[in-house]
């Protein structure tokens, strides 16, 4: 089953390497990852299309090799099953759906932070600088810490007043034009897709080389995305995107069985 592209999943790679090659050629003279890759909808760089666009931009070659080996691996066996027009819905779909619930799910962090900022800029004070940067910042630098510490000693300086808010303001301008890229939500969905068709089909991971049955390899992988997406927030991989494919993917093949000639 796994030695035959199919025709969308052939063109949709095709789509992925070519945009990763123009992303890193045209480097010089554009960055296109302003233009495609997915930002916060606060952000000055965000535009409703990269919803769909973000899909086909990657972070680099390791990147695209992982998520275009799982489309080849397991896209073409869906595809094959469902045809291609219905595999290019579910794609899309899974793909947007990722991005919709990464989106959502940022907004309530987002909201959160700009609240502090708004609390701190109103009182700006050491501690709350100390706690700000502890809750919103990953691995603040030594300089930052020493500010505080500094700080902490004169905390009527207005010369360091104003330096603290603009610190505050430069931490959440950095943390809305975070960008998301890659396809990394539909292959979730895919491979999700793929385990409730064929749940008893045996795979292995490359980490642990003993044959695990589909069902509970896609358990494995949500419940490590799910605990990524708590415990190592920050770390540049968009885990809630992971699961809202996921999500996105069960959905629709739970309304497709009910009728097999939705989204047609």
């Amino acid at each position: 089953m796994f030695n035959r592209i199919t025709p969308a999943v052939k063109n949709l790679i095709i789509i992925n390497v070519l945009m990763l090659l123009a992303t890193m050629g045209l480097s010089n003279y554009i960055k296109l990852d302003e233009y495609l890759a997915l930002y916060y909808y606060q952000s000055p760089y965000f535009h409703y299309y990269q919803y769909i666009t973000y899909m086909f931009m990657h972070g680099g070659f390791l990147h695209i090799l992982l998520n275009m080996w799982g489309l080849y691996m397991f896209g073409s066996i869906l595809e094959q099953v469902w045809g291609s027009k219905r595999f290019l819905i579910f794609y899309f779909v899974t793909g947007i759906g990722a991005a919709l619930f990464y989106t959502l799910i940022n907004h309530f962090e987002f909201a959160s932070m700009i609240k502090a900022q708004h609390a701190f800029i109103n009182t700006p004070t050491p501690g709350l600088l100390q706690l700000f940067v502890k809750d919103y910042l990953q691995s603040p630098s030594g300089e930052l810490l020493a500010f505080i510490n500094q700080w902490t000693q004169a905390p009527g300086n207005s010369q360091m007043i104003l330096q603290s808010k603009e610190i505050v303001n430069s931490i959440v301008s950095i943390r809305i034009n975070v960008p998301c890229v890659g396809a990394s939500g539909a292959i979730y969905g895919i491979l999700l897709g793929f385990a409730m068709l064929f749940p008893n089909t045996k795979l292995m991971m490359l980490f642990l080389p003993i044959p695990i049955k589909a069902k509970y390899f896609v358990i494995i992988f949500g419940a490590i995305e799910l605990y990524s997406s708590f415990s190592q927030a920050g770390d540049n991989i968009a885990h809630v995107a992971h699961l809202g494919g996921m999500i996105f993917g069960f959905i629709m093949i739970k309304l497709w069985s009910k009728d097999s000639n939705r989204f047609y």
